[in-house]
């Protein structure tokens, strides 16, 4: 059995975009046994995909915090003893960042990765054995699907599968919609009077509404907008692998630039993405079930041609 591992750390859209080249890989390797380094918040999603049989977590945004703290120091060690406890065949790294280069130098085993003129930071590829050039051109899925085929030797084909099971995920069976509103960065928010018009537009359809949140302000907002609707639910925050189930169980989702969006889209459940700063066409949300992407042009998309898209896209 070959071992083979991958380096994607994050964000979290980057992780989901990894995932089509996993499905792949475990198809045309099968007898392969797949590891996968990802930051620590994002592997509960990353151990759901059927292919991976080691996660190997890492925590660079947290120790970036402290890094000279005793505790940092020894994390930082163990997570190293760990990538260096086996011998890998084919190391894949697709994040093309010095710091996950960095780990892919450190893991034992023959290092694939971009050339410079296919990265980000071009530094980066001087730490691989196995250099490829991919059009920056292509959308992300697909370069990392053309790498991972490269490094272990097979050409990708057909439409991306992201390995996630939408109905062996879903865990409820009513009826709810869910809003993503919350984002990394307050520039690309929808403003919260359009999600109280689109919640009591949605609710009319008998639906319950989920608002799920990450951080303070956004449970904040999700408990002002639930609290002009009496079918929208405000949970506690949850791990990924929580978030991905209720995701999946969803009739539609409904959400702004987030990596969230990316998770719906992989598991194939009708989306529509609101893009208050158009997102190049690199990195929009692509997958199997039905999706509107609605992009800012000159002002922001307004609640009625959300409620359209909705329309376009539930079942």
């Amino acid at each position: 059995m070959s071992e083979i591992l991958f380096v994607k750390t994050s964000s979290l859209g980057d992780v989901i975009h990894q995932m089509p080249a996993l499905t792949e890989a475990w198809r045309m390797r099968a007898e392969s046994s797949f590891t996968w380094v990802v930051e620590e918040a994002f592997a509960p999603l990353v151990r759901l995909h059927p292919a991976v049989d080691r996660v190997i977590s890492v925590a660079w945004r947290r120790w970036r915090k402290s890094v000279y703290a005793l505790s940092t120091v020894a994390e930082i060690v163990a997570s190293v003893r760990a990538i260096r406890a086996r011998r890998y065949d084919e190391i894949v790294d697709s994040q093309g960042l010095i710091r996950s280069a960095v780990i892919a130098r450190v893991a034992h085993g023959r290092r694939h990765g971009y050339d410079s003129r296919s990265i980000r930071e071009p530094l980066a590829s001087i730490f691989y054995d196995m250099r490829y050039s991919i059009s920056r051109d292509l959308h992300a899925v697909e370069r990392n699907r053309i790498l991972t085929g490269h490094a272990l030797g097979f050409m990708p084909q057909g439409a991306p599968d992201y390995g996630l099971d939408r109905a062996g995920l879903a865990v409820s069976d009513r009826s709810y919609a869910v809003l993503l509103h919350g984002t990394a960065r307050p520039d690309k928010e929808w403003p919260e009077a359009n999600w109280i018009a689109l919640a009591n537009v949605i609710g009319r359809n008998g639906l319950d509404l989920v608002l799920p949140w990450g951080t303070s302000a956004e449970r904040e907002r999700a408990e002002r907008i639930a609290a002009r609707h009496p079918r929208a639910h405000v949970g506690e925050r949850r791990p990924l692998d929580a978030v991905a189930r209720e995701i999946a169980g969803a009739a539609f989702v409904v959400g702004v630039d987030t990596g969230l969006v990316h998770l719906a889209s992989a598991l194939g459940v009708p989306l529509v993405a609101i893009l208050v700063h158009p997102r190049s066409r690199l990195t929009v949300p692509v997958g199997s079930g039905r999706i509107a992407v609605l992009e800012a042009r000159g002002s922001l998309p307004s609640v009625v041609e959300v409620a359209r898209a909705v329309e376009r896209i539930a079942p």
